[in-house]
C-alpha cells in the first residue's frame, strides 16, 4: 500500500512513472549498512549503469515520504540515464527534486507556497542567512553530505528552497520541458535556465528574491 501511494506521487510529478526498482526492506542496522554503507538515514537508493535499481529501507523508512524520496532518485536516473544523472546533474538538484515528493519537512504542494516554507527552514538552519551554503558547494555527493547533521540538513533545505523557487517560476510544464531539453542534448544549466525563463513569462505572482541567487556583496549587506 505504501509503495503504491509513493508510485502515484512519482507518476504525478514525473508525468508517467518509468522506473520499477527492487525494494529491499532491512530488519536491522547491519543489513541496512551492508547496502547503504551507513547506519544513518531512513532509506537510500542505488542505481547501476546496467539498469538494475534498488530502494533500500529500514524500519524508519516504511512511510510514503521516504519511499517517494528514494523513488524520485531512481525515476530521474531512469528518465535521463545513469551517466547523465551521475555526472551532469548536480546533487542539489537531485535531492531538491526528491524533496518535492517528500513532505517530511514542508507539506505544501504548491511550488510558490512551498518556496516560502523552505525559506523559513533555510533561515533557521543558516541562523538568519549568516551561514550560507552555496549551490556549487553541494553540487557533488561528497559536498552535499560533507559535515555533521546540521550541515546536511542545511544542504537539504538549500536544495528544497532553490528547486521549489525554480518550479514556481518554470510553471506547470517547466519540469517536463526541462527533462525534454536534457534528453535532446542540452546541458543542465541550459535546460534549467530555459525552463525557468519560458515559464516566468506567465508567472502571475511575483516571488521574493531567492537569497541563493544574490551577488556575494548583496548577500552580505542583506
Amino acid at each position: 500500500m505504501l509503495i503504491a501511494k509513493s508510485e502515484a506521487r512519482v507518476d504525478s510529478f514525473y508525468s508517467c512513472k518509468k522506473s520499477d526498482p527492487v525494494f529491499i526492506i532491512c530488519s536491522n542496522a547491519r543489513q541496512y549498512e551492508k547496502y547503504c554503507s551507513s547506519t544513518e538515514g531512513a532509506g537510500c537508493s542505488i542505481g547501476t549503469p546496467w539498469g538494475s535499481n534498488y530502494v533500500i529501507l529500514n524500519a524508519q523508512g516504511l512511510n510514503v515520504d521516504v519511499i517517494s524520496h528514494e523513488m524520485s532518485h531512481i525515476e530521474l536516473l531512469e528518465k535521463l540515464g545513469w551517466w547523465k544523472t551521475a555526472f551532469k546533474i548536480p546533487q542539489w538538484f537531485n535531492e531538491g527534486t526528491a524533496l518535492m515528493l517528500d513532505r517530511r519537512f514542508v507539506n505544501n504542494s504548491d511550488p510558490g507556497d512551498r518556496y516560502f516554507e523552505y525559506m523559513d527552514e533555510w533561515l533557521y538552519y543558516t541562523r538568519g542567512g549568516q551561514e550560507i551554503l552555496e549551490l556549487e558547494d553541494i553540487s557533488t555527493i561528497k559536498g552535499f553530505f560533507n559535515g555533521g547533521q546540521r550541515q546536511v540538513m542545511l544542504a537539504y533545505m538549500t536544495s528544497g528552497m532553490e528547486v521549489s523557487y525554480w518550479l514556481a517560476r518554470a510553471g506547470g510544464n517547466g519540469f517536463r520541458d526541462f527533462m525534454s531539453e536534457m534528453n535532446q542534448g542540452s546541458s543542465f544549466s541550459e535546460a534549467y535556465i530555459k525552463a525557468e525563463q519560458e515559464g516566468s513569462h506567465s508567472l502571475k505572482t511575483k516571488l521574493p528574491r531567492n537569497p541563493l541567487r544574490l551577488e556575494n556583496s548583496k548577500k552580505i549587506s542583506e
